[in-house]
């Protein structure tokens, strides 16, 4: 095998190489794996550096569709909030109708609130983010009002209800079929020959016509009261009661329910009376009332019923 040698400006003389071989196959690994390094390491730079290029231009067409999916929406809850405020007019208008108090716009403002939404991205600056920000603030507000309205609507619908109940409780129909011959006021007693307070209005009728409930309610007296003779009463509710005095016989059990137009005596001349008549009181909270200001129109269940 031949030697290598090499010269040694130091010693000025020739230096056996030793291992070279060994020595050469080091370098040379060494300067492979150098260049392999220095290859891919470009090539991943290279890559890293187009993809974030990509990355970027994917990003901004996300961050625009994102943009014009918020404006959409925030047009949409705009809109839905227009018609939020008509609603609440409408609200006011039916509570209205139904006998209750309009809301005050303090209560209003109590009710739907506003500006109280705690946004944690206000502090970004990103419009984005802002726009963002601007959207979960309109999802609340409309969020407040659509609960307050739904409150509301609550109410005039229970209200409603009652209100069903009443009309139909309400003494509003002539109790028997014949003219009102003693009519509601201060009057002289045509037996005791005195002045006194003619709580209620008398029908002459013949003995036997049918009696009719003036409304819905629950009979509450059936049987002799004084003067009164044979009487009945019922309870209408909300402060109701009306008088069916004079009769000849009772078709009703007290605690029945009855409804309006339904036969529950015979008229009759029982009691302290000078002829056949009914004798019909209206009472509200205890205190009487004129029974003729609940007649429709002067009309009675016959005349009514007639006409279907």
């Amino acid at each position: 095998m031949k030697k290598l040698y090499y010269f040694s400006k130091s010693k000025l003389q020739f230096i056996e190489i030793r291992n070279y071989k060994a020595k050469l196959a080091l370098y040379f690994s060494g300067s492979v794996l150098l260049i392999s390094l220095m290859i891919f390491g470009g090539y991943y730079l290279a890559d890293s550096v187009f993809n974030s290029r990509n990355n970027i231009g994917s990003l901004r067409n996300e961050n625009k569709a994102l943009k014009e999916n918020l404006d959409n929406l925030m047009l949409q809850f705009k809109v839905l909030n227009v018609e939020l405020d008509s609603l609440n007019k409408v609200n006011n208008d039916l509570r209205l109708a139904v006998n209750l108090q309009p809301i005050s716009n303090d209560e209003n403002m109590v009710g739907i609130g506003g500006g109280s939404f705690n946004n944690e991205l206000d502090f970004l600056s990103n419009p984005t983010e802002k726009k963002l920000s601007q959207v979960l603030s309109f999802v609340d507000d409309i969020s407040r009002k659509v609960a307050f309205e739904k409150a509301q609507y609550l109410d005039i619908s229970q209200k409603l209800k009652e209100n069903q109940k009443l009309y139909a409780a309400i003494p509003a129909i002539k109790p028997c079929n014949g003219e009102i011959s003693d009519g509601f006021g201060m009057r002289m007693h045509p037996i005791l020959h005195i002045r006194r307070m003619h709580e209620g209005v008398d029908f002459v009728t013949d003995v036997g016509t049918a009696v009719y409930a003036t409304g819905n309610g629950v009979v509450d007296f059936v049987g002799q009261r004084g003067g009164y003779g044979l009487a009945v009463e019922i309870d209408h509710g909300f402060g109701y009661r009306t008088v069916y005095a004079h009769l000849s016989q009772a078709l009703v059990k007290e605690g029945q329910k009855v409804t309006r137009g339904q036969e529950i005596a015979e008229t009759g001349n029982t009691g302290l009376s000078t002829g056949p008549h009914l004798h019909y009181e209206v009472r509200h909270d205890g205190v009487a009332i004129n029974p003729e200001d609940f007649f429709f129109g002067n009309l009675g269940f016959f005349e009514l019923t007639s006409k279907n």
